[in-house]
């Protein structure tokens, strides 16, 4: 491996970065992704050849090479890593077991015409992702390549925002004045947020009526500001001689919302992708753990953890816990609901084929605080929509968004979402690397957010994620203040010291 010594763009001490990739890494990873996980799939005897099948390697090398590059990669890239481990393991792995097989999870069968064409779909908004950040990766090496005092996109200014200590105890007082309103509010009080969501969905608190909206709208008022309180204390920036009142309020801050967010961020009541991010966060926000060997290694767990734990993770979901039983990566892969993202596209193909697409469908989710009593006409959850047309009494389905987007306008609405999807995401992580030495601003906290809820955006359905999703993006913007703009460095200008993060309670004070 070859190393470059390199100057850090935000200020900071020079560091050697790996220069191109580990040959080693690469190929290791090649053999794991690419041969010996789908050989455990495609067992003899077992494996139906068919068209669709010999389209879905397809998918699943280009998923696999994708990922290779992000693991391997020699900057730190979260959100290509979790767009490219969702589509690698629930569109590429999942579906190459149940094509084998013959076998899903759900009752509702194709044929193979509708099995073809969503394959081809899923690979569609691949390739249009992947263009999509090939647009914005040449931008970027242009932008490098320019002048040094270069005005800073949109993008850039927005993530450079820091965030401001008197705003986020602000934040603070308001998580838990919620708490102490809301949560005896509550129907069952705090042992409802230690409660199944299977008890919760059997109570009337999860079933698309307007009454669960509100609940859901409530839960969520309450979860992602304290996850962003609790967040933002630990890595409010340290500034020299900061005030001792500030440093007194964080001390007895901390413990409080580290409380109250095991109250409202448990997996018990939450589900366990939002959990996953909470806790993904807060690792990939420690400044260590960000550098590009500590980056593979978590990530590398984080793929093995996703792989072999996750299918098991939803032990406390239900009431009725039945003992573990360890199967194949095949039979979770075609008897677990967790991974009918592919059956999903599939029927979502039939379902159009017969209803048309509805364009005005996109309203819904942009339009999505507006209750049924004042829209009649709201578009319904597309999983609820599916699992209607498939005949199914169990609502709780998801909706890629591959079918979200093929459902109002087919083809084309793949394309362009997945094109924007591609560079909005290349785009945030090369903003990332670039203001990686500067504490506090939204790059260092809202990317990684972002990075992990992509899976539960990716899987769908929109109209029911949008909401918590809203407010994980406008909640730190809240907490957060431009920054002084200042000229980009250039190579020979001598390196100043970073900020650092405040890792514990510690002084305050905006820098």
């Amino acid at each position: 491996m070859s190393f470059q010594a390199k100057y850090s763009v935000g200020g900071g001490r020079p560091r050697r970065e790996a220069g191109v990739r580990s040959a080693a890494a690469v190929s290791l990873w090649a053999v794991a992704l690419l041969a010996l996980l789908p050989a455990l799939i495609l067992q003899p005897g077992v494996t139906h050849p068919s068209p669709a099948l010999a389209v879905q390697a397809v998918v699943l090398t280009h998923t696999g090479v994708a990922l290779i590059r992000v693991l391997t990669a020699t900057t730190v890239r979260l959100v290509a890593l979790g767009f490219w481990l969702f589509a690698y393991i629930w569109l590429g792995l999942a579906p190459l077991a149940q094509l084998a097989t013959d076998t899903y999870p759900w009752a509702y069968r194709t044929g193979q015409g509708t099995a073809v064409t969503a394959v081809a779909v899923v690979e569609l908004g691949l390739l249009a992702h992947s263009a999509g950040a090939a647009v914005a990766a040449r931008r970027e090496r242009t932008r490098a390549a320019g002048p040094a005092s270069a005005a800073p996109g949109p993008v850039e200014r927005l993530l450079s925002r820091r965030l401001a200590p008197w705003r986020l105890l602000s934040l603070c007082g308001l998580a838990l004045a919620l708490a102490v309103l809301l949560v005896p509010g509550q129907p069952g009080g705090v042992a409802a947020y230690f409660t199944s969501r299977q008890a919760l969905r059997e109570a009337g608190f999860a079933d698309g009526s307007d009454g669960a909206f509100l609940s859901a709208l409530r839960n969520w008022s309450l979860s992602v500001p304290a996850f962003w309180a609790l967040l933002g204390l630990l890595r409010v920036p340290c500034a020299p001689g900061g005030d001792r009142l500030l440093r007194g309020v964080r001390r007895l801050l901390l413990p409080l919302l580290l409380a109250l967010n095991v109250v409202v961020n448990n997996p018990i009541s939450k589900p366990r992708f939002w959990c996953g991010t909470v806790l993904l966060t807060l690792l990939f926000t420690v400044p260590r753990l960000n550098r590009p060997r500590a980056f593979r290694v978590i990530a590398a767990t984080l793929m093995a953890t996703v792989l072999l734990v996750f299918p098991y993770s939803d032990y406390f979901r239900y009431s009725d816990r039945e003992q573990f039983a360890v199967v194949s990566l095949s039979a979770q892969f075609t008897a677990n609901g967790d991974y009918d993202a592919f059956q999903q596209v599939q029927t979502g193909i039939d379902y159009a084929r017969d209803s048309g697409f509805a364009p005005l469908d996109v309203l819904g989710p942009v339009l999505f605080p507006v209750p049924r009593s004042v829209w009649p006409g709201k578009p319904e959850d597309t999983g609820i929509t599916l699992a209607h047309y498939a005949g199914y009494d169990f609502l709780n389905l998801s909706a890629p968004l591959w079918i979200e987007s093929y459902l109002w306008a087919g083809p084309p609405a793949v394309a362009l979402v997945f094109f924007l999807l591609g560079a909005a995401g290349r785009r945030m992580d090369d903003v990332r690397h670039r203001l990686r030495d500067r504490a506090g601003t939204l790059a260092a906290l809202l990317v990684p957010a972002f990075a992990f809820y992509q899976i539960v955006f990716l899987r769908g359905s929109l109209l029911g994620i949008v909401g918590p999703l809203t407010l994980l993006v406008a909640v730190p913007l809240l907490i957060t203040t431009p920054a002084v703009r200042a000229p980009r460095l250039v190579p020979s200008a001598p390196p100043t010291a970073p900020t650092r993060p405040a890792s514990i309670p510690g002084t305050g004070g905006h820098p």
